[in-house]
């Protein structure tokens, strides 16, 4: 039987133990560093390696026997490329994905807590919940066996950063025998650990309780400032500060480690990195999406993702890491590497993309030379991750990838450099280290 309906349902397989999943999609509110890409679709749609964000995570998520409900938490509207791509997930994957929107945002934990019930609805042995905005190799079997084998209520994954990058994310401090977390600081001022959170979780239904008594304390404070100043609700609970760091060092919270590839997505430019370890893992779990070299076919060079709705040119030349979406045109003589190419866009006859997104119907002209800079993690150091990126330094513009916005229109003989074209622009000449408004 199959699961069309956004509603449980009762399938086919019998299982020894059920299990969900909760995936947190944030809002249009967050993600303000993916613009002008996040003006098109909500950042969780959009496509990394050729498919959807998520979709990476709900693939993942499928794959685990007794998977019986992914939940999506969130306070997007639940328009209709949302709508869409609920529907599709459901038919794929033969599973209930279901999309429950916060009436504001929450933080990482109020939004598990508002909707308990619908988590615990039909009696998991546990739940998994995953950020949005990571890509990783998702070891959620070897997660689910560390679990049963050790269960507690809270299981982290974590991975290794270098002691300059760890300042970034959320640091654990472990036992190295039983793997129970002793310590977690949130992006501490001095170096703590090199074991970094992933933002990958597995939770036992008991993992609510301490939620619970964050939320009451809340209610008897009143409102409450955070770091940045601004004023939370009761229901705003933040993993991180309130549930990890609290309750460290007392048997509740343990980590799982990874060796395999993890990166957070905060902007375009570790997209285009995501995109290339995508790619990559496509080699092992899915190596029909990876484009072949073909005779009379366009030239490939290591990972490419072609859409087969796309129409490349027998001359160009492809990758590595080259994501081109649905509709795209490619005409002869043109040379792609390390970009994405989004939905309906146009390159013509002999133009070059390099380290850059071209966006949804733009149209790059002829022997025109589209071109960034990557911000990549240092390959000597096998645990560098991508570095925060800023836009600016001393008031100038940093090197970056090059974005082209929604419908821009870029002319022929022309050299964009190191620049942020926003939507619907049409360009007359050459542009270098600026952000065309």
């Amino acid at each position: 039987m199959q699961c069309w309906s956004p509603k449980p349902c009762i399938r086919d397989v019998a299982i020894a133990a059920m299990l969900k999943a909760v995936i947190l999609i944030g809002g249009p509110q967050k993600g303000t560093r993916f613009r002008p890409l996040s003006f098109e679709v909500p950042k969780p749609l959009f496509p990394v390696a050729g498919v959807p964000m998520i979709q990476h995570h709900i693939e993942a998520c499928a794959q685990v026997p007794g998977m019986q409900e992914i939940l999506l938490i969130g306070f997007y509207q639940p328009d209709e490329p949302l709508t869409r791509f609920l529907e599709a997930a459901q038919q794929e994957f033969n599973l209930p994905v279901r999309y429950l929107q916060e009436f504001a945002p929450l933080g990482t934990g109020g939004g598990l807590y508002h909707f308990r019930d619908q988590i615990l609805a039909g009696g998991p042995e546990a739940f998994f919940v995953l950020n949005a905005d990571v890509c990783s190799d998702f070891p959620l079997s070897s997660m689910l066996a560390a679990h049963r084998h050790q269960p507690h209520p809270f299981l982290l994954l974590g991975t290794t950063a270098n002691r300059t990058q760890s300042l970034n994310y959320g640091c654990i401090v472990e036992n190295p025998q039983t793997h129970e977390v002793l310590h977690y600081v949130e992006k501490p001022s001095t170096f703590v650990s090199d074991i970094i959170n992933c933002g990958i979780y597995l939770f036992s239904p008991e993992a609510l309780k301490p939620l619970r008594d964050v939320f009451q304390r809340n209610q008897q404070n009143g409102q409450l400032e955070d770091s940045s100043g601004l004023w939370r609700g009761a229901g705003t609970i933040r993993l991180e500060q309130d549930v990890f760091s609290a309750l460290a060092g007392q048997g509740q919270i343990y980590v799982h480690l990874n060796d395999g590839i993890w990166s957070q997505i905060k902007s375009a430019g570790s997209a285009l990195y995501a995109s290339r370890l995508y790619l990559g893992q496509y080699q092992l779990t899915h190596p029909e999406r990876l484009a072949k070299h073909s005779p009379g076919g366009p030239r490939i060079r290591g990972n490419v993702y072609i859409h087969p709705t796309a129409k490349v040119a027998p001359s160009a030349v492809l990758g590595p890491n080259v994501s081109i979406g649905e509709g795209v045109t490619v005409g002869e003589g043109v040379r792609l590497r390390e970009s994405i190419v989004l939905h309906g866009a146009t390159l013509q006859e002999h133009t070059c993309v390099l380290h850059s997104i071209v966006g949804w119907g733009s149209t790059v002209g002829r022997w025109s030379r589209v071109e960034g800079t990557p911000n990549d993690p240092n390959p000597n150091d096998p645990r560098a991750h991508m570095d925060s990126e800023s836009l600016f330094k001393d008031g100038k513009l940093l090197p970056a990838i090059t974005i082209l916005g929604c419908r821009v229109r870029i002319p022929a003989e022309v050299l964009i450099l190191n620049s942020i074209v926003l939507p619907h622009k049409e360009l007359s000449r050459s542009f270098t280290n600026q952000i065309i408004l």
